[in-house]
């Protein structure tokens, strides 16, 4: 595959946008996100988490205690690529609450916002 077609390819590639939840079970503690970006998401926040300046207090004070190992990090829904740009993020948001209360995550801990 030359360099063209690759470029092409990954221009027209969708990424998975939707929910995602990290659990630390020993902490007993769920946090629910939103992320445009699923598949990079849990980079992102692993970072944060390592260099000890990710800005949710209570999660950064799960991993300081119980380490990366206690942490797991998984998709719960994605969204159709159909949604319209004006509706996602109220879309998200929306899902993001749902799946908060479904998951019993605690209310003060968003990982945004």
């Amino acid at each position: 595959m030359n360099k063209r077609a690759v470029r092409q390819e990954y221009k027209l590639k969708k990424t998975p946008r939707g929910i995602f939840a990290v659990r630390c079970e020993p902490a007993g503690r769920v946090w629910v996100g939103a992320s445009t970006h699923l598949d990079s998401e849990k980079n992102g926040l692993w970072f944060s988490l390592r260099t000890g300046s990710h800005r949710n207090q209570a999660m950064q004070d799960a991993w300081d205690a119980h380490g990366e190992e206690s942490f797991v990090y998984e998709i719960v829904e994605t969204l159709d690529d159909d949604i319209a740009p004006l509706l996602l993020r109220d879309t998200l948001a929306e899902r993001q609450t749902h799946w908060r209360q479904t998951l019993a995550a605690h209310p003060s801990d968003p990982l945004r916002g």
